[in-house]
């Protein structure tokens, strides 16, 4: 008898699998159906477990304590990504600043990317009823919709040039990576059988599908991507970028691109980087160069390369240092156990350019020391955070402080950690003896896997974060802006000290409670 050897596994897609995407307008056309007594339907929120809805019920309660500020905004098709853009205008209460979401829709609609400009309330200016009463399916006010691009694809990645950040580049499943102007781009209405908006720029150099890792250099405009055919691929794009970009990234009324596209001619790579044995899921530019740069994969593998000593990782990276500042490299490096499952995000520390994070499959995100890297990562190893209970889908280090970073996960949660903690004493009573070291706060407002976050350069502790909420609630997403407490990170002196002028109003509303 023959037998028949099962279908080999395919790299687990992030976000909805095709064809599965459902819009809460449809949830909502269905419920009304059944009420007028067609067949009834479960809703999202029966079909989840009770234990799930009294957690967020306790996170709801304590949103005016936990939060300085928190807009919840409900998406009727689920976002893969959101990205903040330049700051627009500077008020005496909030500022205003652009925006970029994707949509990923089931098709009776075409896919689109989103420019929409967000007021952001000031630290300590928004009343806490204000914070407390927000409905989760209705619309936030404080986001508006200023231009649509209708994608050709879904909107897998965003990433924004820092040369100019009214330039994005996009990821799609495609090999190609997609360059936008968004000043320059038409406004499009994104109705069925409408043309798909053309992108300014394509770059060129994938054999295969290259769907998320997308990174833009913070030096100079390169631009860097990984994909399923187990290659990263580096282009330059400065020669396609007007000399008059940075008074461009000024002026919101634009009509003119500052891409250069007169020979309509795609743009090919500067190089390609072979390594991983699997798709390449993420990548980063070292914050201080455009040659040196990381990647993860479903390979389990996080490989530095530097563009300038070839195309390949061979030997073991040898540092050269002189009062703990790095000379020089002269080979690259692999660590081939990075975690125990395929890694889905690395990012480079900006303050500390020798600690690198990672996320992975296996629920943890790990800390590595390039200067100690070793090929089964043990040594590099600085800490092993374990604080979500699905896969992690995103991390990155806060633009504020060196040694605070953010993590989301398939959990459904978005945890802050700062290594500084971790191993220091905790005096009784401060934390939940099960909470994970290093872990000071913990973004539960999000009811299904949290898919990418952002932190705000231009505001402190401001974070923008999309869930997709397809299995929790039958379709659709929610993009949430919030801003913990300042008392939670402030120094624990100034804290005691603020705190200590109300202490008789403390007192008495502990003793009402």
């Amino acid at each position: 008898m023959e037998t028949v050897s099962p279908p080999p596994s395919q790299p687990k897609k992030r976000g909805r699998p095709k064809g599965s995407t459902k819009a809460k307008a449809d949830t909502d056309r269905e419920a009304s159906a059944a009420a007028s007594g067609g067949v009834p339907r479960m809703r999202g929120a029966d079909k989840r477990s009770s234990s799930s809805d009294e957690k967020y019920s306790q996170w709801k309660s304590l949103v005016p304590v936990l939060y300085d500020w928190l807009a919840n905004h409900n998406l009727v098709w689920p976002s893969l990504s959101c990205r903040w853009g330049p700051l627009l205008e500077q008020g005496a209460f909030k500022n205003r600043q652009r925006l970029y979401l994707s949509e990923q829709t089931d098709h009776t609609v075409p896919n689109t990317l989103i420019i929409a400009n967000c007021d952001v309330v000031k630290p300590r200016v928004a009343a806490e009823n204000h914070i407390a009463n927000f409905n989760e399916e209705a619309r936030s006010p404080f986001v508006k919709k200023y231009k649509t691009i209708i994608h050709p694809g879904e909107v897998n990645r965003i990433r924004e040039l820092p040369q100019n950040k009214n330039i994005v580049a996009t990821h799609t499943d495609c090999p190609e990576v997609l360059i936008w102007d968004i000043e320059a781009q038409p406004n499009r209405h994104a109705v069925l059988g409408a043309a798909e908006s053309r992108p300014d720029l394509v770059l060129m150099g994938h054999k295969d599908n290259a769907e998320f890792a997308l990174a833009m250099c913070p030096t100079e405009p390169f631009v860097l991507s990984g994909g399923k055919d187990k290659s990263v691929v580096l282009w330059s794009i400065h020669d396609h970028i007007s000399a008059s970009a940075a008074d461009a990234s000024k002026a919101t009324g634009s009509t003119g691109s500052i891409v250069k596209t007169a020979d309509n001619s795609p743009v090919g790579p500067r190089g390609i980087f072979q390594g991983h044995d699997d798709t390449v899921e993420d990548v980063q530019f070292c914050p201080s160069s455009s040659q040196e740069f990381c990647s993860v994969g479903d390979d389990s593998c996080l490989i530095l390369w530097d563009a300038r000593v070839g195309n390949n990782p061979i030997l073991r990276v040898r540092w050269c240092f002189l009062d703990g500042l790095i000379l020089g490299a002269s080979f690259l490096f692999q660590v081939e156990k990075a975690h125990n499952a395929d890694l889905h995000c690395v990012d480079w520390n900006p303050h500390d350019q020798n600690l690198i994070l990672t996320g992975s499959a296996d629920h943890s995100v790990r800390l590595f020391d390039r200067r100690k890297l070793t090929t089964d990562g043990v040594e590099s190893l600085v800490h092993k955070f374990e604080g979500h209970t699905a896969a992690v889908l995103c991390v990155q280090w806060s633009p504020d402080k060196s040694t605070v970073f953010g993590s989301s996960a398939e959990d459904g949660l978005l945890n802050i950690w700062d290594y500084e903690k971790v191993g220091k004493k905790i005096e009784s009573g401060t934390r939940s003896p099960s909470s994970p070291p290093g872990l000071f706060f913990q973004h539960a407002g999000h009811r299904d896997k949290v898919v990418d976050f952002h932190w705000n350069a231009s505001d402190p502790w401001t974070v923008v974060s999309v869930s997709d909420d397809g299995e929790s609630s039958g379709g659709g997403g929610t993009l949430q802006i919030w801003r913990m407490t300042d008392l939670l990170y402030r120094p624990e002196d100034e804290v005691l000290a603020e705190l200590q002028h109300f202490k008789d109003h403390v007192i008495e509303c502990t003793s009402k409670a």
